[in-house]
Formats: structure tokens, C-alpha cells, sequence
């Protein structure tokens, strides 16, 4: 009946459509913006000036102390109550890790780093740009009261770097965006490890072992078959409170579950197709209404619409426009405030955070890649070569988000502002350095 209802009809362009309502003019426009990934670097950058600027302001004191303002609940003698700052930096950074994590599991099945040798360059180069930014930290700040601050300098910040990479547009390859972006994911989650192994406290092993109890539960869950969301975010909701309470950082759970998303589709395209042509079986009419077999068919259309994405992409889908366009600013407008002053750039821990990102980032990305390239140990895409990694190199050490989140929990109040100036002065030259390098290689080549 599906294919009479085609051929005797034809079929009218705008009832093939979702209908329009007057919300769509708006929301039509957003849902195209949050789709542009780079522009989460221009709504970041946008929030840091905003702290910046308020922080150094007449309203310098109630916007710094509105973020230690304490949240929380309290039921009988149990509270569960911290500053707004902490919940930012500790609740809703964990989504921020869940994203990075789907990303990279999306990347390893589906991605460049299915091949293990394009993707042992890029772990190659995350791990010198770790590894050398940290030992050139802690040449200048060995034996000194800044030393605990060597993971500050490890990570990179994915939205900056592709919104750099943005300003540039066609005239850089593809492959150079490619790497930037699998180097950044894979130095948040050596961030991440850094933090859970160098900056957590007293570990508590019961609460361990609870966590990791959910956490074979949720497996056995998903192993069931169970697809409901909601299930799934209480099991880690608690997951996270029993590694909150252990003394690890509770945004590591955020990691672990992402890499366990499946990466399987429930419903293939034959049988989604074959869901819809049960619904076009049904001619339009006015018995669609009930418990009638047509609704049933509507119904399962819906989910196995919904059900055709793996819930990798279906979460990054919801995830990414909530964790760039909300999470990342509010994070940065809680934690980038610091008053400026040029006396601060004279400070060994700015100096040794700025050594570390502008110098450490580019000679260690540039050295483990060349290692890894001719030891035979991973590849080199042809149209990858060295001046455009060493640009890459450079914007990696624009560090400002995980940078920020690392210091807040490496640093005492007394040095935490040195460091955040470190970390800024740092990611205005890395990002300065790497635009212009890539500018002046585009200007040449043509």
C-alpha cells in the first residue's frame, strides 16, 4: 500500500516537513550557530574578558565573592553543601569530561585514531606536550612554594585551539584539525588523570569500592539491553557522590562513563526503514487516535528514529551545545576573574607557568612527534608537515579551561592569582604565535 500511496500521489514538499511555528525563527537560527563548533571559542573568550573586566572593576569584591556563596543540602546531621564555585568546577565539569570522553571513543572506533599509527602521532605529541611543559615548571619552581602546580601546565583548551584554527578557514588542511583535535582530547584525559592520581586526597576505599559497584552495575544494565536516559544518569549521579566522598576528584567519573557509551546502533537502516514504511501504510485519515494500529507504528517510528544514532553520538548530539555554549563560560566566568597588575608578571610561579605553556608546549609536542615519525612508530599525513605542527604546537599551549580547573586545586589562595595570570598571558601569546605562523605559511604557499 506504501508504494500506491507513492506513486498514485505525489508528494507535497511541505508536508513531507516537520511543521513551522513561530519559535522556529528563533530557535531555527541558534540551533545553526551551535553547530559551529569554533564559535564556543568566541563565547568563551567573551566570558573571560567579562570576569576579567568585572574582576578588576568597582564591582571587583561582590562579583569575587558571589562565587564562594555555599549551595547545598542538608538533611539531619548529613550536608552535602559547597561554594558555587566548587559545584561548577566539580559537578558540571564532570559533563565536560563525559563529552571529551565520547569524543575520544568516537574517534578510536569511528575516527582518524581507528589507524594506531595516525594515532600514535598525536598520543605521541599530547604526551611530550605534558611531559616537557611539566619538567620545564619544575626547573624554575623545584624546592619552591609553586612546585605542586607542575600539572597546571599540561593541558590544552580544545575550544580556543579550533577557534583559532577557525580564523583561518580553508587555508590550513584539514589533517592539521584533525590532529589538534585528537591531541587536545587525549591531553584532557592525561589532565584528567593527572588530577585524580596528583591532586586527590585521602582516598577512602569503601567509597571506592561502591563506586566501582555502580559502576559494574550500570554495565549490567546496559548489557540487559535498559536504554532509558534517565536511568542511566541516577546510576551516575550516584556514581559520581561515591567517588566525590572516596577523596578521588569526582570529575574522573566523568571519563569512565563516557568510555563506556556504546558505540552500536540498536536499530540499523534496513529495519528503520522498514519501522517507516509501516507508518506510510496508513493513508491520512481520521483514525489516527487511540490505542490503533497506526499510533503503535507512529510510536515506534519515533523510537527507532532516535534509536538509528549509537547513544556516542546521540549524547555528544545533546552534550555539545550545553557543555560549549553553557558550561565552558560559566566556568570560565567563575574561575578567570583575577585583579591584573604588572607587578604579578614578575612572580616565579607566572613565569614558570608561562615557560612551561609558551616554550615547554611546542619543543615537547615537536620533539615526541618527530621521535614517533622516525622510529617508524606512527605516520605523518602527507599535507601535516613540520611548519604546520610546529604552529600546532604553539596553540597548545593556549591551556586557559583545564589550565584553570588544574590550578584551582594545585595552588594555596596566596599563589592561585600568579598562576592565573601565567595561564592567561600564556594563552594570549601561544594563541598570537600560532595564528601568525599559520598566516605567514598560508601567505607563502600561495
Amino acid at each position: 500500500m506504501a508504494e500506491k500511496m507513492r506513486k498514485g500521489s505525489p508528494i507535497n514538499k511541505q508536508t513531507s516537513l516537520l511543521p513551522q511555528e513561530r519559535i522556529d525563527w528563533l530557535t531555527k537560527p541558534i540551533a545553526r550557530f551551535l553547530r559551529i563548533e569554533s564559535m564556543a571559542g568566541l563565547v568563551l573568550l567573551l566570558f573571560t574578558l567579562s570576569a576579567l573586566v568585572l574582576s578588576n572593576s568597582l564591582w571587583s569584591h561582590p562579583f569575587l565573592e558571589v562565587w564562594e556563596t555555599p549551595v547545598g543540602l542538608q538533611i539531619g546531621p548529613l550536608e552535602f553543601t559547597r561554594s558555587l564555585r566548587e559545584w561548577i568546577n566539580d559537578a558540571l565539569m564532570t559533563l565536560f569530561f563525559f563529552l571529551v570522553a565520547l569524543e575520544l571513543k568516537r574517534e578510536l572506533v569511528f575516527g582518524e585514531l581507528r589507524n594506531p599509527r595516525l594515532a600514535a602521532l598525536s598520543i605521541m605529541a599530547a604526551l611530550g606536550g605534558m611531559l616537557v611543559p611539566a619538567l620545564f615548571y619544575l626547573m624554575l619552581q623545584l624546592g619552591q612554594p609553586g612546585q605542586n602546580g607542575w600539572g597546571t601546565v599540561m593541558a590544552t583548551d580544545t575550544a580556543f585551539v579550533i577557534g583559532c584554527l577557525a580564523l583561518l578557514g580553508s587555508r590550513i588542511p584539514q589533517s592539521l584539525r584533525v590532529f589538534m583535535l585528537s591531541l587536545a582530547i587525549i591531553d584532557d584525559i592525561g589532565a584528567i588523570l593527572v588530577v585524580a592520581i596528583g591532586y586527590s586526597s585521602h582516598i577512602s576505599w569503601k567509597a571506592l569500592a561502591l563506586a566501582a559497584m555502580g559502576i559494574v552495575i550500570v554495565r549490567a544494565i546496559a548489557l540487559l539491553g535498559v536504554r532509558s536516559m534517565a536511568i542511566y544518569f541516577i546510576g551516575g549521579g550516584l556514581i559520581w557522590i561515591a567517588v566525590d566522598i572516596s577523596g578521588i576528584h569526582a570529575t574522573v567519573t566523568g571519563i569512565i562513563l563516557g568510555l563506556m557509551a556504546p558505540t552500536r546502533r540498536w536499530v540499523s537502516d534496513e529495519r528503520l526503514h522498514a519501522i517507516l514504511d509501516r507508518v506510510e501504510a496508513y493513508p491520512p485519515g481520521d483514525h489516527w487516535s487511540g490505542d490503533s494500529e497506526d499510533r503503535k507504528a507512529l510510536r515506534m517510528a519515533e523510537v527507532a528514529a532516535r534509536e538509528a544514532l549509537s547513544p556516542v553520538e546521540r549524547l555528544e548530539m545533546i552534550l555539545h551545545p550545553w557543555v560549549g555554549f553553557v558550561i565552558m563560560p560559566l566556568f570560565a566566568f567563575a574561575n578567570a576573574g583575577v585583579p591584573l597588575a604588572f607587578a604579578g608578571l614578575e612572580n616565579a610561579v607566572t613565569l614558570a607557568v608561562f615557560v612551561g605553556f609558551a616554550l615547554g608546549k611546542p619543543l615537547g609536542v615537536l620533539i615526541f612527534s618527530w621521535l614517533a615519525v622516525h622510529t617508524g612508530m606512527a605516520i605523518r599525513p602527507p599535507d601535516l608537515n613540520w611548519v604546520l605542527l610546529t604552529a600546532g604546537g604553539l596553540l597548545a599551549g593556549i591551556g586557559f579551561t583545564m589550565a584553570l580547573f588544574i590550578a584551582n586545586l594545585a595552588f594555596s589562595p596566596s599563589l592561585i592569582n600568579a598562576a592565573k595570570i601565567g595561564i592567561l598571558s600564556a594563552s594570549v601569546f601561544s594563541a598570537l604565535a600560532g595564528i601568525v605562523l599559520l598566516s605567514t605559511w598560508s601567505a607563502r604557499r600561495k
